[in-house]
């Protein structure tokens, strides 16, 4: 593991082992995440692989007890996610490239309906979701030309956490896991 993500690591370890409440942590974890990607000189290249037509969600670390887990997200050129939840909290920050978040909610009738204005992340640029304070989104890599990527962090072993899609045309939702794409 590359320095900057052992450190990056051991201060969500530190986090997570003081057991302080959500908004603290996503606190915490911003600031690491901030520093993190300050910095594009560490993700090892077979982290970094996009697919011609799926993005790629690549494992760097989990917790030996699966308190939260570290990806990287590859963006092939024009790959988006459809509108999902994550169900735990998450921090996003962006490495390279840049990428666009359309924030979601499900209202009191079950129907997914905006719930702000997008949000276009570049380097360096650090974002958070979870359930307390918006887990609903679409997103996307800003560019057709060229590849994007973002490194999560999630407060669970976020490939084996069981999500949602929901169709916002219709409403519908199904549930999904996501896995990685090196596992």
């Amino acid at each position: 593991m590359q320095e900057p993500l052992r450190k990056f690591v051991d201060e969500v370890t530190a986090l997570v082992d003081a057991g302080r409440d959500e908004a603290r942590v996503l606190a915490g974890v911003r600031q690491a995440m901030a520093r993190l990607v300050a910095r594009d000189d560490w993700l090892p290249a077979e982290a970094a692989k996009p697919h011609p037509q799926y993005y790629q969600q690549y494992l760097l670390y989990r917790d030996h007890a699966e308190r939260f887990s570290v990806v990287s997200f590859v963006w092939g050129p024009g790959q988006k996610t459809p509108v999902h939840d994550h169900t735990v909290w998450g921090v996003i920050g962006m490495l390279r490239g840049s990428e666009v978040c359309e924030p979601f909610r499900i209202d009191a009738s079950g129907a997914v309906v905006p719930a702000g204005p997008e949000v276009r992340m570049q380097p360096g640029d650090v974002e958070a979701v979870s359930p307390a304070i918006g887990d609903v989104h679409r997103v996307n890599n800003a560019y057709d030309d060229r590849v994007s990527i973002s490194i999560h962090a999630y407060g669970a072993d976020i490939g084996k956490v069981r999500r949602h899609v929901f169709d916002p045309k219709t409403g519908a939702v199904k549930e999904f896991t996501s896995g990685y794409s090196n596992a």
